[in-house]
Formats: C-alpha cells, sequence, structure tokens
C-alpha cells in the first residue's frame, strides 16, 4: 500500500519532561527532527531556531547538489543564530540541538544529520538505520569496546559529541544522497522514541501497513507506555515514485509550532512514582561535551570499566572452573572407596575404584593380585571374574577372593587311582607216578 507523497508529524513531551524541547516538520518536500538541548528555555529555543531555518528549503531543486549545500548553509546559518542567542540570553548559555533532516529532489532523499536523533527506511520489508549517532556511547560501539546493546543502558548514553550549538559557527553535518523507491517509508525521529521502543517493535508497527498519522501514533503510544522519560517526536513520510510538489500546508510540531515565541515554564522537580524506580536515572537530560580532554576521560573510565568487568568475568570463570574442579576431586575420591574383582591377563585380581573409566582416564587400579589363575576356576565362575563383581569394601571384596580360591582349589584336586585286583595264584601241578608198584 502506498500513500503517495503523504506524510504525519507527532510531538509529545512525555511522562517525565515538563516541556517539550523538541521541534519536528512534515512540508512538500522536507522533513526534519530537531531535539533541543540546554536547559528548560535553551532546548526550546535551539529546536525552534533549526526549524526556522530549515522550513525555507521546503521547495523545488534543480539537484542534489543544490539541496546539499542549501541543508549545510542553513545549519550554518541556524549555528549562527544559536551563537547570538547565548550571548544576548547569558541563561541560554551551552544550548544545543540535533538535526536530522531530508529533501525529496525527484526520485533521490538529500539527508543531513548531526546529533543522535535518527533516520529509519522501511524498504522490502526490512527496517534500516540510515544515520549514525553523534555520541560518546556510538563511538565506543564503533571501536569495538562495548555492544550495541550494552550501548543502550550506558551511563554515558547521553553524551553527544556533536550538535549544532552556542559553541561551533562552522558546525559538521552528515550529508549523504539515497534514492528513493516507490513503497519506502521514512521515519526521522527523536531519541525519545529509539531510546525506549527497540528496532524490533517499530519494524512490527511499520508492518501493519497504516496509514502514516496511525503509524505515528502507534509508535508514541509505545514510547509512553515505556515511561517515555524524555520527549518523543516522529515525522513519517510515504514515498509513491518522484515525490511531488505539494502546496498543501505544513506540519509543525514541538516547540517550534508556538506561533508566540518560545515560552520559559517554571522550574520544577522531575516527577517520579514508586512505580517507576528507575525514571529518575532515565531523564539525564541530553548534553554536549565537544572538549578533547573530556572524551580522553570518558574513554579511560570506560577502560576502567571494561577492565573491571573482564576482571570480574576471570573471577566467575575462576570460581566455576575451581567448583568444577572440587567436584570431580569429590567424585574421584569416592570412586577409590568403592572396589572389585575383575581379571588382570590370566589371574584373579582385586582393583580399588569403580569399573568404568573417563575416556583415557582410568577410575580404577590394581589393590591386590590374587595369584587365582582364571584357568583354575570353573566355567561359572571364571565368566563371572571377566564380567567383574563389585564389592562393598576390601574386606568384602577379600571374602569373595576367599570364595574362589576354595572353588579354584576344589577344581584342581588330583583324581585318585583304582584300587588293583591281585592276580590268582595258578595251581600246582600234579605229579603222575608211571612206575610200577
Amino acid at each position: 500500500m502506498v500513500f503517495e507523497g503523504s506524510s504525519a508529524a507527532i510531538s509529545h513531551t512525555g511522562k517525565v519532561r515538563s516541556n517539550n524541547q523538541d521541534s519536528g516538520y512534515a512540508g512538500a518536500n522536507l522533513f526534519a527532527v530537531a531535539d533541543g538541548m540546554g536547559g528548560h528555555a535553551g532546548g526550546d529555543v535551539a529546536s525552534s531556531i533549526a526549524i526556522q531555518r530549515l522550513e525555507p528549503l521546503d521547495q523545488a531543486y534543480e539537484s542534489t547538489d543544490d539541496a546539499q549545500a542549501s541543508l549545510q548553509a542553513a545549519a550554518t546559518t541556524a549555528a549562527g543564530d544559536l551563537i547570538r542567542a547565548a550571548k544576548d540570553r547569558p541563561e541560554l548559555a551551552g544550548l544545543g540541538t540535533t538535526v536530522s533532516a531530508i529533501i525529496m529532489v525527484d526520485d533521490y532523499a538529500v539527508i543531513g544529520h548531526i546529533g543522535d536523533s535518527r533516520i529509519y527506511l522501511y524498504r522490502d520489508d526490512a527496517l534500516t538505520q540510515i544515520t549514525a549517532d553523534h555520541t560518546f556511547v556510538q563511538r565506543l560501539v564503533d571501536s569495538g569496546r562495548i555492544t550495541p546493546e550494552e550501548a543502550r543502558y550506558h551511563p554515558r548514553r547521553s553524551v553527544l559529541m556533536r550538535v549544532l550549538s552556542d559553541m561551533d559557527s562552522d558546525p559538521e553535518l552528515d550529508m549523504f544522497v539515497m534514492p528513493t523507491q516507490p513503497g519506502d517509508r521514512w521515519l526521522l525521529c527523536s531519541d525519545g522514541l529509539s531510546g525506549v521502543v527497540d528496532e524490533t517493535r517499530i519494524l512490527k508497527a511499520l508492518r501493519l501497513d497504516q496509514p502514516p498519522g496511525r503509524t505515528a501514533d502507534n509508535l508514541l503510544k509505545q514510547a509512553l507506555d515505556g515511561g517515555a522519560p524524555d520527549n518523543v517526536t516522529i515525522v513519517l513520510v510515504d514515498v509513491g515514485g518522484q515525490h511531488p510538489l505539494s502546496s498543501g500546508t505544513p506540519t509543525i510540531v514541538g516547540s517550534a509550532s508556538n506561533p508566540s515565541g518560545v515560552i520559559v515554564p517554571p522550574v520544577r522537580a522531575p516527577r517520579s512514582s514508586w512505580l517507576h524506580p528507575v525514571r529518575q536515572a532515565a531523564n539525564e537530560p541530553t548534553h554536549f561535551e565537544p572538549a578533547a580532554e573530556y572524551l580522553e576521560e570518558l574513554i579511560e573510565e570506560d577502560r576502567r570499566r571494561a577492565t573491571r568487568r573482564r576482571i570480574g568475568w576471570i573471577a566467575a570463570m575462576l570460581l566455576v572452573i575451581g567448583m568444577l574442579a572440587f567436584a570431580a576431586f569429590a567424585a574421584y575420591s569416592w570412586t577409590q572407596t568403592r572396589y572389585f574383582i575383575g581379571a588382570d591377563d590370566d589371574s584373579v585380581v582385586i582393583f580399588q575404584g569403580v569399573q568404568q573409566n573417563i575416556g583415557p582416564i582410568t577410575l580404577s587400579t590394581v589393590a591386590e593380585d590374587t595369584d587365582i589363575l582364571l584357568a583354575d576356576l570353573p566355567q561359572f565362575q571364571r565368566t563371572t571374574v571377566e564380567r567383574t563383581i563389585s564389592a562393598r569394601s576390601l574386606s568384602d571384596a577379600m571374602a569373595i577372593v576367599d570364595r574362589l580360591r576354595a572353588a579354584a582349589e576344589a577344581n584342581v584336586l588330583p583324581t585318585p587311582l583304582p584300587t588293583e585286583t591281585p592276580l590268582p595264584t595258578p595251581a600246582p601241578e600234579e605229579t603222575t607216578d608211571g612206575g610200577e608198584g
């Protein structure tokens, strides 16, 4: 389903902040999100100034190069405005804002980005993060020091390294051009959404194929259900072929939508609840730290934390290995309390241990060779010995051996010879007297 040229913008203060320092813009060819910082008034002023400087860019361009040049010029002008605002109103010192913007030029998207607001592209049922966060933790991720999952909960996740601010008159935006396709859906959002709703749930919401307004409402509800510790701003735009230039009224949300200028709200303590014990930590404001020495300090702190984590893992592994070794030793010690009778070559032997082996590890040793030959045993006893006979103790094994010895001796007793019958004595021969008397 394609909604040609349709878009939506929505912004909400969230459940913790006392005012909305975000601003958003959805026009004909320009779409932008700005997330301000610098106290109760500074953030409002900074994001409003950024959107005001970007708004004139919502027009047709001859080429993507012209659009890129206009984006960079608008960012530089906005930075100058921030510097002057801080000079005229000292209480605004340190104000700044992120900017993530898209200018549609025919079938191309010209993208300008600085800070940690994000631009996503939903295309062919896949969600891709187009921009890279200019944050301290992202540098740690890029250098392989931490994982993206660890970055979501890192204590320094609120530290930005590049923003539009009153400290840099020549801001460096990430600028690039991407081709669009019919059916593309672009999502621009502040970290009030991306920091609470992960990409899996964002993708699920986009897959519902609802109009931009309903999709934005769905995503905002998920952020609010997740606690919404920060302002939430969402801009959605659907692309249907070459992007048309519309004469419709643009949608401006957040602090930039206030027609009478930025109102400085009274300072009040952040709301807290026993139902949300981690909300105060989540409410830590985003801030900009461009100083090189601060970056080095954070890197060194992270290195120490990584070392402690590594030591903890090693200690845990050693503990597990020690427990396994103790269990193995205890099991082996138990096997050495057992005995069995078996055959060793051609004789009967008492073994200490158990009949089973663990791979190349033998769990039995010869305790005593009885010198009873297997050949001397009756066939039944010989077969039983070859299959091994378990014994409860060494004395039990000796008793079994005694019975085997008796059986062997009985089996090898000599067979007595039969009694000889004396031969009969021959009768004496009779003498015949042949003479005459």
